[in-house]
Parts: structure tokens; C-alpha cells; sequence
């Protein structure tokens, strides 16, 4: 099997982006999430400063009992455990009103990512999905987040306190002996070098593991949501391998930048602690000599603990804040992608009320995945309002490409589109999609009840107004027929639905919209011949008065149609009523007997 390969934007081996992930610079894309809480990151950053403060003055406390063991006066000695003693005190609460007021903040700004990023990604064309598997986005959202919230909600905390701990430590141990100082700043250059060096290297290390783990996400989500066609074809052993492979590639991935991480943290440990041994050796020898009292070392020693322990921290941080880094560049991918249909900057307003009056007019389209094949090629088409159009044609002759420019999924090449005079590209989507009900050929079943399900078609719709629509859809009787009727879940995708009732659920929906367009898309291809009566006759009395676009197969559907538009190639070939094609024995009349004929002499 080939070796697998994640895709989309932050793919393994994309020079750019490796370049790009070098640097922690893609952190600051988090500032416009974190500016509404300006409040929070206060008050979080004062408790942290008044904790390292707090934690900063406590060497010199220590300093004072030792210095004054042996002191004739016990209160004074007292006083000095009991001064340590409040400081230990505050310390605790300062961290821990820090901890709740970081972690609240993180909490919050990662819910607000996760959102923004999914209001973008569920607006996005489906030009943008040809390109990013939807496994992808899920583990960017999922994934991805859970970095950033362990970098808002401890790492920075916790670098930031380790900064002025290593800062204010260092200006004390000056104050307390500069002489050991000097010498503790000597290891700090070989301290630096290796977080440096190691770091970069980590932090490409990271952004491929995060790769690796959306693409084994993505080829998950794919497997699992075929389910059954997978086992219907015996494919479990090769999905099983391919996740396998992927997943290993993962791992792989992880040991390494856990490898990485893992040198750099004992070096930087090693060296900073032998430092303190060496300049520990040299205190006591000042101390033996009267140099330095023993207080005044033991300070020292704690605040190089304390600025030693700083320095390993920051170091393990680094790594974290590199995974962040990449995660933060995978979301901020998203939120800047580029939408290939856009809304207008000053939109129309269509006229009220909608009639569908619906006109193509010299349309030439090609799919972002195959653009050297034309699915339209110059198709000029006026559709009246109120008029019912059926759409023939072999496979790939465009009949579902008419659809989906309808409702402006993609944006021909060249021509335009119209709803009632005005281009589809000079209104918002959201507003004239709200003119147009649709049957898909694959029906979208929802993991909720049935009557949600149906409510899809319109949010505000009454128990009464969905049950109604079901009896029209002839959807009434099998739902009753549920466990709990209107309130039974259908389960992921409608699993618990034949193919035939799942569309008869998709032609309620539409029914309940009640939009003066309407767009069948073969909505009768999986429904038996009883059943298709039924709806048919719901479809025939919901087309009444409204501009129908029909893709259909089958000649019941096609003969009551107000005209037959025969589609080849992406092109128009014939157009006019049933009988009028079959007489001029051209495509139409040769589909009509291998197709409809025979269609109908099997039912």
C-alpha cells in the first residue's frame, strides 16, 4: 500500500509552511480573541506578579531565621517564622486566585476559537471541500484547541511567573553576592544554546505530528461514515491497514519530537544544576572564611534554585508553546481561508414576493478538481415563474451542476445566474437561499428526532405544520409506526431508515419550507412504485404554483413536466415537451426508450 499522505492546507513537506513554523509568531493571532477579556488577562497578570513577588521575598525571610538561630531574643526569632508564615500564606492564595482566573480565561477564548472557526468552515463553499478533508477541520477544531487551551490556561501563566521569577531572582542573587553571580552567569550562554537549537527543531517536529494526527482523523471520519459500504465490500482489513499506517506515521512523529524534547530538557537541567553545585562550592568556601554568613548563602542558593528551576521551566514551556504555535497557524488557516463564492459588500435585495423567475444565461462552468472538463458549456436557459423544467441527460451531463449553481455553491466561469432579474452573485446567500427548497438525490438524515428532522425545513414551523408536511410526503405513517413516533431518533445519517423513507423525510422538509422555488434532485430515485405514487401526488400539489427544476430519470416525473431540457456534455441539446423529443429520435428519444421505457416496464 502507498504510503498515506495528509492533505490540505499544513500538509507534511509543504516548504512554506515548515518555514513559516519556525517562528512564534503565529501566537499572536490569539490577541484578537483575547481582547474582549482585557479585564481577565488584568487580573490574572496581577495576581501573577504579586505571586512571584511574594514568592521572591521569601529567600530573604529564610535568610533572617538563619542568620538569627542563635539569637538571645526568642520573640524576634518568632516574629521572623511568623513574618514566613503569612508569606507562605499569601503565596497560597495568590496562586491560587492565578490559577482560576488563567484557566477561566483559556477556557473562554478557546470556546471562542471553536466557534469562530466553525462559523467559518460551515459557510465555506463546497469548492472548499474539495481541497480539506472534514476529519481535518474536526481535529483542528478538536485537537488543535486542546494545545491552545493548555497554553492560555497554564503554559503562558506559568512561563510568564517563571520570567520574573528568573528575572527578579537574578537581580537579588546580584544584590546578595555578585561574586556568585558572575559565576552563575557564565553557564547561562550554555543553557540558551541548546533551547535554541533544539527548539527550532522541536517546533517542526510538532507542527508535523499535528499533521499526521488530522490526517488520521480525516481517514477515520472517512471510513467510519462509509461504514457500510466498507463491510459490504469486505474492506475492513484495508481501511484497518490504512489507519494503521497513517496512525503509525503519527506516532512516529511523536516519538521523534518527544525524543527531541526530551535531550533538550536534560541538557538544559544538567548544566544549569551543575552550574549550582560548582557556584555552591564556592559559597561555602566564602562562608568558611568569613566572607559571606550563612544566611546570606543559604539566600543565594535558594534564589539560584529558584532562577535554575525558572530556566528548566521555561525550557519544557518552549516546547509547548511551539506545539501551540502550530496549532495556532492551523486554526488561523482556516479562519483566513479564502472562500471561492463570496457575498456581496453592498448586497441586492431581491423583489417581494419571490415569483422564481430563474434565467442562465451563457454559462460556462468547470469544478475546482477537474478544470480542463467543462460541466456547463455555454448554457443559456429562462425558466417562467411557476414553470415545472425536467432536466435529462446522461451520467455527468450536467443535470446536478444546474442544481448546485442554483443555489450558488459554486460561480460559473463566465455568464450569470438570475433569480427574478437579479445575479445571484449580487445577493446575499442566506437571503435568496431562503427562496429555494431542495430534495437532494442523497438524502440528509440528521442524528435527531424525526420531527427535527422535518423542522429543518423551517426553524419556526408547529407540530401540527411538520405533520402535515409528512402527510403530504406520505412520511406519516412509517413515523408513526416508530417507537416513539415523531420523537424517535433516527440515529447518525438516518441508520434506522430505509433509503426510501429517508427521502420522503428530505421531500417533507422541503414541503414544510414552502419556497416559491423548489429543486428535486431525482427526489423519487429510491422510493418503490407505491410509494412514488404517493409522493408524486404530494410533489404534483407543492409544484402548483411554483418554479420546480426536476432532475429526474424516471418518465412518470419527466411526461408532466412544462418542458424536458436534455443536457449532454454540459451542453443544451434539445429542449421542448415529451412527445415533441421523442418524435425528433435524438438523445432524448434514445434515453427515453433504454432508460424510461424499460424502467417502467420493470415496475
Amino acid at each position: 500500500m502507498a504510503r498515506p499522505t495528509p492533505t490540505g492546507p499544513g500538509a507534511p513537506g509543504q516548504t512554506e509552511e515548515r518555514e513559516k513554523s519556525r517562528k512564534l509568531g503565529s501566537l499572536k493571532a490569539l490577541l484578537p480573541f483575547l481582547r474582549p477579556y482585557r479585564a481577565l488577562v488584568a487580573g490574572a497578570l496581577a495576581a501573577l506578579i504579586v505571586t512571584a513577588m511574594i514568592s521572591l521575598t521569601l529567600p530573604l525571610a529564610v535568610r533572617r531565621v538563619v542568620d538569627n538561630f542563635y539569637t538571645k531574643d526568642p520573640q524576634t526569632l518568632d516574629l521572623y517564622f511568623a513574618a514566613a508564615l503569612a508569606i507562605a500564606g499569601l503565596l497560597a492564595v495568590g496562586t491560587a486566585l492565578r490559577y482560576a482566573l488563567v484557566t477561566r480565561l483559556g477556557e473562554r477564548v478557546v470556546a471562542d476559537i471553536r466557534k469562530a472557526v466553525f462559523d467559518r468552515v460551515i459557510g465555506m463553499s463546497p469548492a472548499f471541500y474539495e481541497k480539506v478533508m472534514t476529519g481535518e477541520v474536526l481535529s483542528r477544531i478538536t485537537t488543535d484547541t486542546t494545545l491552545i487551551l493548555s497554553v492560555i490556561g497554564s503554559s503562558v501563566s506559568i512561563a510568564l511567573r517563571n520570567l520574573l521569577i528568573f528575572v527578579g531572582g537574578l537581580a537579588l542573587m546580584l544584590l546578595t553576592s555578585a561574586k556568585l553571580t558572575g559565576l552563575v552567569l557564565l553557564i547561562v550562554p550554555a543553557v540558551i544554546v541548546p533551547i535554541l537549537v533544539l527548539g527550532r527543531r522541536l517546533r517542526v517536529l510538532s507542527r508535523e505530528n499535528q499533521d499526521w494526527i488530522a490526517a488520521s482523523s480525516g481517514n477515520a471520519s472517512e471510513s467510519l461514515s462509509a461504514v457500510q459500504t466498507v463491510q459490504a465490500f469486505t474492506h475492513e482489513a484495508a481501511s484497518r491497514s490504512q489507519f494503521s499506517d497513517v496512525t503509525e506515521l503519527s506516532y512516529d512523529a511523536a516519538r521523534r519530537r518527544v525524543k527531541t524534547r526530551a535531550i533538550m530538557t536534560a541538557i538544559v537541567i544538567f548544566l544549569v544544576f551543575a552550574g549550582i553545585v560548582g557556584v555552591l562550592w564556592v559559597g561555602a568556601r566564602d562562608v568558611r572564611s568569613g566572607d559571606m554568613t550563612q544566611g546570606a548563602l543559604v539566600q543565594f542558593v535558594i534564589y539560584a534554585v529558584m532562577v535554575a528551576g525558572g530556566v528548566a521551566a521555561l525550557s519544557e514551556i518552549w516546547g509547548e508553546l511551539q506545539r501551540a504555535s502550530g496549532a495556532t497557524e492551523r486554526l488561523v488557516e482556516l479562519l483566513r481561508s479564502e472562500d471561492s463564492v463570496k457575498d456581496p459588500a453592498q448586497p441586492k435585495a431581491l423583489p417581494e414576493p419571490v415569483t422564481g423567475r430563474i434565467s442562465f444565461e451563457d454559462v460556462s462552468f468547470s469544478y475546482p478538481s477537474r478544470p480542463n472538463i467543462l460541466a456547463l458549456d455555454h448554457v443559456n436557459l429562462a425558466v417562467e415563474p411557476g414553470e415545472t423544467i425536467a432536466f435529462v441527460g446522461p451520467s455527468g451531463a450536467g443535470k446536478t451542476t444546474i442544481i448546485q449553481m442554483l443555489l450558488r455553491f459554486y460561480d460559473p466561469a463566465s455568464g450569470k445566474v438570475t433569480l427574478d432579474g437579479v445575479d445571484l452573485s449580487d445577493l446575499r446567500r442566506d437571503d435568496f437561499r431562503k427562496s429555494i427548497a431542495l430534495v437532494p438525490q442523497d438524502p440528509i438524515i440528521f442524528a435527531a428526532s424525526a420531527r427535527e428532522n422535518i423542522r429543518f425545513g423551517r426553524p419556526d414551523a408547529s407540530d401540527a405544520e411538520i405533520e402535515e408536511a409528512a402527510r403530504a410526503a406520505a412520511a406519516h405513517d412509517f413515523i408513526s409506526a416508530l417507537p416513539d413516533g415523531y420523537d424517535s431518533y433516527l440515529g447518525e445519517r438516518g441508520v434506522m431508515l430505509s433509503g426510501g423513507q429517508k427521502q420522503r423525510i428530505a421531500i417533507a422538509r422541503a414541503i414544510l419550507r414552502d419556497a416559491p422555488v423548489l429543486l428535486l434532485d431525482e427526489a423519487t430515485s429510491a422510493l418503490d412504485a407505491e410509494s412514488e405514487r404517493a409522493v408524486q401526488q404530494a410533489v404534483d400539489t407543492l409544484s402548483n404554483g411554483r418554479t420546480t427544476l426536476i432532475v429526474a430519470h424516471r418518465l412518470a416525473t419527466v411526461k408532466k413536466a412544462d418542458r424536458i431540457v436534455v443536457l449532454d456534455e454540459g451542453r443544451i441539446v434539445a429542449t421542448g415537451p415529451h412527445d415533441q423529443l421523442v418524435a425528433e429520435d435524438g438523445l432524448y428519444a434514445r434515453l427515453a426508450k433504454l432508460q424510461f421505457t424499460e424502467g417502467m416496464a420493470a415496475e
